[in-house]
């Protein structure tokens, strides 16, 4: 499995962004899927996660009510539609790939099997 993040860049606070991650090389819908950040410093934390089937979606505390994350099945793609951005929101993020027989949207990166490479988000004025 090959995950491959893109759409990161410097914006503005109050300013959005699209993250996008294409997935490769399994069959896409077997796997849960999230999104995790690491801003310089300090650790890996959780920042949303869909489910296998796309119905339920888990959002960390911090980022709920301005994230959105999707997964288009048709284009084998992970999206997390980022808005009202503030600088604590810099991040590198990294999308994860879960094959769990659950299918459930886990907060927790031990669950996950694939990792991409990441994708700097940097919000500064």
């Amino acid at each position: 499995v090959q995950l491959v993040e893109s759409g990161g860049g410097w914006v503005q606070p109050g300013d959005s962004l699209r993250l996008s991650c294409k997935f490769s090389g399994d069959t896409f819908g077997k796997y849960a899927l999230g999104w995790f950040r690491q801003a310089p410093g300090k650790g890996r934390e959780f920042v949303a996660a869909i489910s296998r089937g796309g119905t339920v979606r888990n959002y960390a505390g911090s980022v709920k009510g301005r994230f959105v994350v999707s997964r288009g099945n048709a284009e084998t793609t992970l999206y997390l539609q980022m808005n009202s951005l503030k600088p604590e929101d810099t991040a590198a993020y990294y999308c994860a790939a879960d094959e769990t027989v659950s299918g459930a949207a886990e907060s927790n990166d031990g669950h996950y099997d694939y990792w991409g490479q990441g994708t700097q988000v940097t919000v500064s004025s």
